[in-house]
């Protein structure tokens, strides 16, 4: 990813850009915030840190970052204070904060959150190719704008929000090797499941070929979310009837991301050979 270090505390910043750059990450450097700001407007980073000091309010440094960039960067609070409230970071506009001193174990866990959220942005945000609205599931395109929506609601009312993705992993291999009507057979059915699995508040909508996606809103917490995660685990381990005949391991892969700051607290694949039930 290419990551943008906003940070007068030049030891820190040499810190966190030699950490990353062993991991393959672009890093660039600014001590100065006008001039970050104005790189911004003319290069794309995926994620920003940004230590506001000596300025207080984190909301209007956020704020300058998200209206200069030209895509949704990953903004990453840096902070002295050892009792900074999650919720005040949301409502000042950053995904998540990392407390000062900075721990390398800490910085590395943060930017596998930071690349879920990026994944989960450009495939949301992807618009080569759209899925229908059927059978109470919306298209990736309106997916996508409530998903958004969700991020704002978030930052305005700290309304926790999660996405729930579930796809077929060997989608492509059961195609090749069992045909493609058994193929879309298990993915309708994987649909068909879903839809009558889920809460009247979930929103679903189809997220890649072979993997649709629930936005749970307005959720009390991570447990609560996770509880949701594991329910639908244990019930789609329980049918059989994903496929119209006997044919390949299906790789049901279920992840709990949550919105904004990408953590994933729940990742899990069941894999079990589905037949139709004996007659």
């Amino acid at each position: 990813m290419k990551i943008l270090i906003i940070d007068r505390d030049e030891l820190a910043a040499q810190m966190i850009s030699s950490r990353l750059e062993e991991d393959g990450h672009e890093i660039v450097t600014e001590s100065v915030k006008n001039e970050a700001l104005e790189r911004l407007e003319k290069e794309d980073f995926d994620v920003v840190f940004v230590d506001p000091a000596p300025m207080r309010d984190v909301r209007a440094m956020a704020m300058n970052i998200r209206r200069a960039a030209r895509t949704y960067p990953y903004i990453l609070l840096m902070s002295h204070d050892e009792e900074v409230n999650p919720n005040d970071v949301l409502s000042g506009g950053c995904n998540d904060y990392i407390l000062k001193p900075l721990d390398p174990q800490d910085i590395h866990k943060k930017i596998i959150n930071a690349g879920h959220f990026k994944t989960l942005m450009d495939r949301l945000g992807d618009t080569s190719e759209d899925f229908p609205s059927a059978g109470g599931i919306i298209a990736k395109s309106a997916f996508n704008q409530l998903y958004l929506s969700a991020i704002d609601r978030g930052s305005r009312y700290h309304e926790h929000a999660f996405v729930l993705s579930i796809a077929i992993d060997n989608f492509k291999e059961i195609k090749d090797m069992d045909g493609a009507y058994n193929a879309e057979y298990s993915i309708s059915k994987l649909a068909y499941h879903l839809v009558r699995m889920r809460r009247q508040s979930d929103i679903i909508g189809q997220t890649k070929p072979n993997e649709y996606s629930l936005l749970l809103q307005r959720v009390q917490g991570i447990k609560e979310a996770q509880n949701a995660a594991n329910r639908f685990a244990v019930t789609l381990d329980e049918i059989d009837d994903f496929l119209p005949s006997e044919g390949h391991d299906i790789q049901i892969h279920i992840t709990l991301t949550a919105l904004p700051t990408g953590e994933q607290s729940f990742d899990h694949v069941l894999t079990k050979k589905l037949t139709l039930p004996a007659a």
